[in-house]
C-alpha cells in the first residue's frame, strides 16, 4: 500500500504541475473607451492570455482587491484627464507590496496628442529613464497586436 501512495505522490505533483503551467497570465485592463478595451481582449486571449478589464480606476481596484492579476494595461486620459496617474501612485503607496508590486504598462494616445512625456529617454542628470511614473513601460496608442504581445 506504502508503495501505491508512494507513485501517487509524483503523479498528483506532475498533474497539479502540468495545471500550474497551463495557467494563463491574467491581464487587467484599465481603460474608458470600451472599443479599446474589446480589442485588447481580442488580441491578448487569442495569445492565450485571460483578460479582465475595468472602465474606470474606482473599477479596476475592485477588480484588483478581488482577484489581483499579474500585469496591467493602464490608460492614462480616461474621463477627467489624470486619473491614470492617480491609479499608478495608489497602486504603489497605498496597497500591500503584493499588490502594489504588480507590473503596470501605460497603454495611452497622450503621446500623439500633447507633447507630455512621462520619462526622459536619457538620463537628464537628475532622472533616469522611466524614474517620473514608477511603471514598466510605455505603449503608445494605437499599438500594433504584435507590439502587444511581444511587450
Amino acid at each position: 500500500m506504502l508503495r501505491g501512495a508512494a507513485q501517487a505522490a509524483p503523479l498528483q505533483e506532475a498533474r497539479e504541475a502540468e495545471t500550474v503551467a497551463t495557467e494563463s497570465k491574467r491581464i487587467l485592463v484599465v481603460d474608458d473607451d470600451p472599443d479599446i478595451v474589446e480589442s485588447l481582449k481580442m488580441v491578448l486571449e487569442s495569445a492565450d492570455y485571460d483578460v479582465d478589464a475595468a472602465s474606470s480606476p474606482q473599477e479596476g481596484f475592485s477588480r484588483i482587491e478581488a482577484n489581483p492579476p499579474d500585469l496591467i494595461l493602464l490608460d492614462i486620459m480616461m474621463p477627467d484627464g489624470t486619473e491614470g496617474f492617480h491609479f499608478v501612485w495608489k497602486l504603489r503607496n497605498q496597497y500591500p507590496p503584493e499588490v502594489a508590486n504588480i507590473p503596470i504598462v501605460i497603454l495611452s494616445a497622450i503621446h500623439s496628442t500633447t507633447n507630455l512625456r512621462f520619462y526622459p529617454d536619457e538620463s537628464d542628470g537628475t532622472y533616469e529613464p522611466g524614474e517620473f511614473l514608477p511603471v514598466q513601460g510605455f505603449i503608445d496608442k494605437p499599438v500594433e497586436p504584435h507590439v502587444l504581445i511581444d511587450r
